[in-house]
């Protein structure tokens, strides 16, 4: 609320870096204003959920002293942006892509001036050459080639037949070690107690969980209504991962049922830092082994982090409705308490008791249900950034980088919501004829 009140405030310039309402972007936020004006690391007092007078008062004075700059960052975003369309590059999101690079372009430069367009031009060329062929066209170009896609078939066909599932037990064994580890999460003063998650890694429990789902495990989570997967595959056990050769954003699968393409089309799509990355024919190659691997996953650290999240999925209770599985752990406690919180929760929660939930046409009821269920949401979200660090080689060393994840990612799916909640109240409070045109938008 401050960040948006204090935003507001710096009036008109800031269209490229807003939403249609003014509020700065999710990626504004996400990608300058917390971590190169803010700077939490260095002000741990700004780094928590509810800001006491002197603290807001602290952060909304950083945002507008930054005004002028961030501005100036607003006008070189439209310069690369437009100096990308003209060299034709399209691979990569724009915001990942150049935002940080304009917040750095206006502190060193200020507002764009006589020369503005040639540094823009430079710099989109320096971020496409950095890439080295690391693109989706790229992607799309290796696995273009019949020859190597008859060999990658041979491959995945291998690796999917070698397979060894895991009885139910296992799985079930999994998430009842979560449940202990899961309670030393959420409290400040257990948060770094590694010893039981270390004890999980050890033991292999994600990867057994992974193969217990090859095997149709059921009923792990404590209800015959929850899948096993909690929706990271649609179908009754995940499949053997295709190659593909196309993927959209608006149509992706659930993350198991992904082919190689839509996998690593996520990871390049999503990634500012593609240098990082290995390159394609290694990135196909190792995907191809990770796709037949338990949970998609290759790192067993990453594997448990799935296995406590999904332990935690079942139990978020946005509307408190006291679900069976809610509230056992303190990590559950800590996510659920933020998230009742919530706004758009509490009106949420009054809908859901209401004998006329949904006067507003369908749109927040539907939100509403989102909050009935958020395991499926939570879940598809955390394999992706798993799936991401499985790529970069980044496992996860102890309990604390753990929780900073699953945690984070329970942040973000509110973030999201509280997004959709505040998009569906603009659409109806529009008049109609402009609720007319969003709605053909």
């Amino acid at each position: 609320m401050v960040i948006d009140h204090a935003w507001r405030g710096l009036g008109p310039g800031l269209e490229s870096l807003s939403g249609p309402g003014g509020a700065p972007l999710t990626r504004t936020v996400k990608l300058i204003v917390l971590p190169l004006i803010v700077r939490p690391a260095l002000r741990p007092e700004l780094a928590v959920d509810f800001l006491g007078p002197d603290q807001a008062a602290r952060l909304d004075g950083l945002i507008r002293e930054s005004g002028a700059r961030l501005a100036a960052t607003a006008q070189w975003y439209t310069l690369l942006k437009r100096a990308r369309r003209t060299l034709g590059i399209v691979a990569g999101s724009p915001q990942d892509l150049y935002f940080q690079r304009c917040f750095e372009l206006a502190t060193t430069y200020g507002a764009p001036a006589a020369d503005a367009e040639a540094r823009a031009r430079a710099v989109v060329e320096e971020v496409a050459e950095t890439a080295d062929g690391r693109t989706v066209e790229a992607l799309k170009g290796y696995l273009a080639d019949a020859a190597r896609r008859t060999r990658l078939e041979g491959e995945l066909a291998a690796a999917w037949e070698s397979r060894s599932p895991a009885p139910a037990a296992e799985a079930t064994a999994a998430v009842v070690r979560a449940a202990e580890v899961l309670e030393a999460c959420g409290t400040p003063d257990r948060s770094g107690d590694s010893a039981e998650y270390a004890s999980m890694v050890e033991a292999g429990h994600g990867g057994l969980f992974g193969r217990a789902l090859w095997g149709q495990a059921g009923g792990v989570w404590g209800g015959e209504d929850l899948p096993a997967s909690l929706g990271l595959t649609a179908r009754q056990v995940p499949p053997r991962p295709e190659i593909g050769q196309g993927a959209s954003t608006a149509t992706l699968p659930a993350p198991l049922d992904r082919t190689l393409f839509e996998r690593l089309f996520t990871v390049l799509q999503s990634s500012a830092r593609r240098e990082e990355l290995p390159t394609v024919p290694e990135l196909v190659g190792r995907e191809a082994g990770r796709g037949c691997a338990p949970l998609g996953l290759h790192d067993e650290s990453l594997r448990v982090a799935l296995v406590l999240g999904g332990r935690l999925a079942v139990g978020l209770d946005p509307l408190g409705t006291g679900a069976p599985a809610a509230g056992r752990t303190a990590a559950h406690r800590a996510v659920n308490s933020r998230w009742r919180r919530e706004a758009s929760v509490l009106r949420a929660r009054r809908m859901t008791v209401s004998p006329h939930p949904d006067p507003d046409g369908g749109a927040l009821e539907a939100l509403a249900q989102d909050l009935r269920a958020p395991w499926a949401a939570y879940m598809r979200r955390l394999w992706v950034r798993l799936h991401g660090r499985d790529v970069r080689d980044a496992p996860l060393e102890d309990l604390a980088s753990a929780w900073a994840v699953l945690d984070g990612v329970a942040r973000s799916v509110m973030m999201d919501h509280r997004a959709r909640v505040r998009s569906a109240l603009r659409a109806l409070s529009a008049p109609p004829a402009r609720a007319a045109e969003q709605r053909s938008t």
